[in-house]
């Protein structure tokens, strides 16, 4: 393994540069901690924001008015046990709504606690409904048998709220603490309980948290962003690009334009990898694992690239050039991604572990782009979302799973998503994967092909950072170079 730094793959004059280091390194780490709490606030203030904007003109959500029935005399709820006494603000209230669906008929609904209402319920036929889905709308009941019949509902005494009558009857309570159920019946008492329900919900809390959360979100997200700009521009200076800027002549000698110039000496993203003849036969299979440490770090390094894109994105707005740091500092992420990805999972094509460390090595696989003197102002607007378009949709059928099934299983508690199948480019690392495993050889066809998907890949990562004005080629250049010059037609 090399012993290169995690900021610095160069020599160091003295400890003082090895501390200045240290300290860019925990301000990226800090920064990014606080954006990432101050971008959560801000997503729930503007969440709480929306809430408290769609309580209805009565101040409560309220569910559509649903039919619930049952042959037994009683419809009661699963107990709910609150405990708010120990919470310093008022959490809100609850409405429920009930009418009888038999012409004239009288309905009757209270909640009143746990113990008392089944004391009052003992023995008689009681249904408890246990599961409402909403799509499609679908109740499930759990029946209680009983043979005794229930005294009048309204007669008793011990229910925090109640209504009965003909009509909507409704009920409304403070949420606090204890253990309880609701309970509808006709208000007769007699079996055959048919009502259409509806539920709603009001809370001051949205509206007095929206505040604080946007000012704290915002003041963390800002404080978050200048921190992990002064460690990513820290970092970006110790690793100086080795390459020379293009000239600054928008047209060539040759009358060529600046993108013409570039597919003819090649695209200015270079991305290599060096096959390694002899591969171990298992160790792919826990490259993963030992690449967990990288992980965790590429993580608050593309954390910072979110940030750091979007001051270089203002910078070449008003400038027309992509500050040098940062630029150093990006294309180190990327490079770093690379060699993580060569080795651990999107090529599998080196038992070398990768350095910890954003600038280049003699590490097999590498990824350099030129440094531009000038970038289009005007291109900054549109080519990280809509120019870079038809390249992302190539790029998903490369990297996306096969299918993709979304759904909402309609239940209160379950929203699901999830995929099934391989990616492209993940089927053909595990056939060079399981090739290895048998025959100890990795098929170089195969390699020469998984280079190129990646290099695509990493072409189109560098053009929607902000990186190069040079539209990717739509071209699978493969092997583990890069084509000295590009075929024109």
């Amino acid at each position: 393994m090399t012993s290169n730094s995690v900021v610095d793959g160069s020599k160091r004059p003295s400890g003082n540069t090895q501390g200045g280091a240290a300290g860019f390194v925990v301000a990226l780490v800090l920064g990014t901690l606080l954006a990432l709490f101050g971008a959560g606030g801000v997503i729930g203030g503007v969440a709480s924001a929306v809430v408290s904007s769609q309580q209805g003109s009565e101040g409560y959500f309220t569910s559509e008015a649903r039919e619930f029935a049952t042959t037994s005399y009683a419809l009661s709820s699963p107990p709910a046990q609150l405990g708010v006494e120990s919470i310093p603000f008022d959490l809100g209230s609850i409405r429920l709504s009930a009418e009888s669906a038999a012409p004239g008929g009288q309905v009757f609904i209270g909640i009143g606690p746990k113990a008392e209402v089944e004391s009052y319920l003992n023995g008689v036929h009681t249904t408890v409904i246990t599961g409402v889905e909403t799509r499609p709308f679908r109740v499930s009941y759990s029946d209680v048998p009983g043979q005794a019949a229930p005294e009048l509902p309204g007669e008793q005494s011990f229910w925090a709220v109640q209504a009965s009558g003909t009509g909507t009857q409704q009920v409304t309570m403070d949420l606090r603490s204890g253990d309880w159920v609701m309970v509808i019946m006709n208000a007769d008492a007699s079996p055959g309980v048919t009502v259409n329900m509806a539920a709603g919900f009001h809370s001051e809390l949205f509206g007095a948290i929206t505040p604080a959360l946007l000012t704290g979100g915002v003041a963390a997200l800002i404080i978050g962003a200048g921190l992990i700009a002064l460690g990513a521009v820290g970092l970006g200076r110790r690793h100086p690009s080795s390459r020379q800027p293009v000239p600054d002549n928008p047209v060539t000698g040759d009358g060529v334009s600046p993108s013409e110039h570039a597919y003819a000496k090649g695209y200015p993203a270079r991305l290599t990898g060096q096959l390694d003849p002899q591969l171990s036969r298992g160790l792919w299979l826990v490259k993963w694992l030992l690449a967990l440490p990288h992980m965790i770090v590429l993580f608050f390094l593309w954390c910072a690239v979110v940030i750091t894109t979007i001051f270089a994105g203002f910078a070449i707005l008003f400038t027309g050039r992509y500050p040098r740091a940062l630029f150093n500092f990006n294309v180190g992420v990327l490079r770093w991604s690379w060699r993580v990805t060569f080795y651990a999972y999107s090529a599998l094509a080196t038992d070398k572990y990768p350095p910890f460390t954003l600038a280049a090595t003699e590490y097999p696989a590498d990824f350099e782009v030129d440094y531009p003197r000038q970038l289009s102002r005007g291109l900054v607007l549109v080519k990280w979302w809509l120019l870079v378009l038809p390249h992302l949709l190539v790029v998903a059928i490369f990297t996306s799973a096969a299918w993709s099934m979304w759904g909402q299983s309609g239940d209160w508690q379950s929203d699901y998503g999830h995929r099934v199948g391989f990616s492209l480019l993940g089927i053909l690392v595990l056939i060079a994967a399981v090739g290895l495993l048998f025959t100890g050889r990795y098929q170089r066809p195969l390699f020469d092909l998984i280079m190129g998907i990646n290099r695509w890949i990493y072409r189109v990562a560098s053009y929607a950072l902000l990186l190069r004005d040079e539209y990717p080629p739509f071209r699978l250049d493969q092997g583990p170079d890069e084509p000295v010059k590009a075929d024109h037609h």
